[in-house]
């Protein structure tokens, strides 16, 4: 009876009713500290634990700033700091002018196959970063076909590292900045046009102003990117040290935690205030588009319309040169005396690693990842915008939730050894399982799923959880009857941006996996160590399928979810 009442109940009746009963309240409270401790000890703890490794010496003992001040003394170490603020501006530089330049060829023109342009340039999110790194070493390495395009230059240094980067970090600039070019209202460009603006300054004073917070944003995100990954200056870095292979040779080759830790912190400073930045940059930023605002519709311009089409044929061939490179040096039997095309490179079992058993592992790890996830976050997001208690607490696990994203990958995977291995640590039984590869990446990740999460929630009406509290129905039935099937898009979404992360992940989890627990993307470091790169190209491209097969079944189940349970969208 009462999920009935529910349905037909006064929605404005029901705002003067007291939201919640006492023993809901109580509920809602300890799940506030249920998802705090989650984030307490999967983020702020691991955190606080490299933190005090960084001042200690190797006995334990307090030695403040004494472990930096060794940093900066030894000159191999500052000059890899300064090499990688060199790769990260330079990728960011590139970037953001590819990114842009493609980004408004497919919003702003009339260039035929937009969508399919925009669908390539986003593959790099379905491969592992180190994929990159090992095509290159096909297409200019030293027995590379185009290896006299570099005048003589070696692919083995920075100039690879960047080429690499700028796949890696591509798709995730084009997203931000196709998604700024896209809040454009018509009217301004036609009052330009009516008062005979060149094109030129319409471009500086109308386009650019409009998007230039989408490109902080978008330079940020690159910059973070480049600054912070370890899987292509790790297969393609040669003799040219950078932060992320630098503590990993701390930790891994040297056993040298307390300047793993050091080097780990100067990984996180950029993160953290490139995230800073970007957050005060968005706080200045102002509705584009207004009540009255006509979208923007492009016209027929000839000759930009011919350039946007280069462009984008340019960008395609880059990103699926790559790819193509990639998955054809893993056919061949032994590059380069004999082209013959075999799949013997996809036994896993033959290339010496951990065989298909880091696949299977791969796969575990992501489904759990893709189940637990989920629910967590949507959970979690639930408590944060939709309940009424402690809004202090709601408002602090707010601000945890946002911290991972300021967190790279190989950071937070030293955090973990530092926490969770440490004598007396209660948790420390899950070191070394399947169980702490799967906290860290749901860690990791957790923050764009929170804010997916939190923008879905904010779509649903307030009214619904009003008046179930009028109708005294449980807030949970509200949540599983109500908000979930409305939330569903987002929360598919969520679980296979979790998944796709889990399989390509390598940074996160290169310190903290097993000899059972070893993942495919970990596998496939270990085999191009030892010199097999055309196996290591036949585990990349076996992620980059996994992936995509993920990302066609979400939009096969999505699109059976908008005619089961979003009928009510459609008038």
């Amino acid at each position: 009876m009462a999920d009935d009442a529910l349905r037909t109940a006064s929605l404005p009746a029901a705002r003067a009713i007291r939201p919640i009963a006492g023993g809901e309240e109580w509920a809602q409270r300890l799940l506030i500290l249920v998802l705090g401790g989650w984030l307490l000890v999967t983020i702020l703890l691991p955190l606080s634990a490299l933190f005090r490794k960084a001042v200690e010496d190797k006995n334990g003992g307090f030695v403040g700033l004494a472990n930096f001040v060794a940093y900066f003394q030894d000159p191999a170490l500052v000059q890899s700091l300064f090499n990688t603020l060199t790769v990260a501006l330079t990728t960011t530089i590139i970037t953001i002018l590819l990114a842009f330049g493609f980004a408004y060829a497919i919003t702003r023109s009339t260039i035929p196959f937009r969508g399919f342009f925009r669908s390539i340039a986003l593959v790099p999110l379905l491969a592992p970063s180190l994929l990159p790194g090992l095509a290159l070493v096909y297409l200019f390495g030293n027995q590379g076909i185009f290896k006299e395009w570099l005048f003589g230059e070696s692919i083995y240094g920075p100039i690879g590292i960047v080429i690499g980067e700028v796949f890696f970090a591509l798709p995730h600039a084009v997203m931000i900045i196709v998604t700024a070019l896209s809040a454009a209202d018509q009217r301004l460009y036609e009052a330009a046009e009516s008062l005979r603006t060149k094109p030129f300054r319409i471009f500086m004073t109308v386009t650019l102003p409009g998007c230039r917070y989408g490109l902080v944003s978008a330079a940020f995100v690159v910059f973070t990117l480049a600054f912070t990954d370890f899987g292509v200056p790790k297969v393609i870095g040669g003799q040219y040290n950078v932060l992320a292979t630098d503590v990993y040779r701390q930790v891994i080759g040297q056993f040298n935690f307390q300047m793993g830790a050091v080097v780990g912190l100067l990984l996180l400073a950029p993160a953290v205030l490139s995230f800073a930045v970007d957050r005060m940059v968005q706080r200045r930023q102002t509705a584009l588009l207004s009540a009255r605002a006509v979208p923007y519709q492009p016209k027929r311009r000839p000759r930009i319309d011919a350039a946007c089409l280069v462009l984008c044929l340019l960008v395609s061939v880059f990103v699926l040169s790559i790819l193509g490179m990639a998955v054809f040096g893993s056919l061949i039997k032994f590059w380069p005396y004999n082209l013959t095309l075999s799949l013997a490179k996809y036994n896993l079992g033959a290339a010496g690693t951990a065989g298909w058993d880091a696949l299977w592992n791969s796969l575990l790890m992501a489904a759990i990842v893709a189940a637990v996830g989920p629910a967590i976050v949507f959970g979690g997001a639930y408590l944060v915008e939709k309940t009424k208690v402690w809004p202090w607490a709601r408002l602090a696990t707010h601000f945890f939730a946002m911290i991972p994203l300021a967190v790279p990958g190989l950071v937070l995977g030293l955090a973990y050894i530092f926490f969770f291995n440490a004598p007396g640590n209660p948790l420390g039984f899950l070191y070394g399982t399947m169980a702490i590869l799967v906290v860290n990446t749901v860690g990791h990740f957790y923050t764009v799923c929170h804010l997916t999460a939190v923008t879905a929630l904010k779509q649903v009406d307030t009214e619904f959880e009003s008046v179930s509290a009028s109708l005294k129905v449980p807030f949970y039935k509200t949540f599983w009857r109500v908000t979930v099937p409305v939330c569903l898009p987002a929360i598919l979404d969520i679980a296979t941006y979790y998944f796709i992360n889990a399989m390509t992940t390598v940074s996160a989890v290169i310190f903290l996996y097993s000899s059972n627990t070893k993942l495919l993307s970990i596998a496939a470091v270990n085999t191009d160590d030892a010199g097999n790169t055309a196996a290591a190209c036949a585990m990349g491209t076996m992620i980059v399928v996994v992936s995509a097969a993920a990302r066609l079944l979400q939009l096969g189940v999505a699109r059976l979810l908008r005619a089961r349970t979003q009928a009510w969208r459609q008038r």
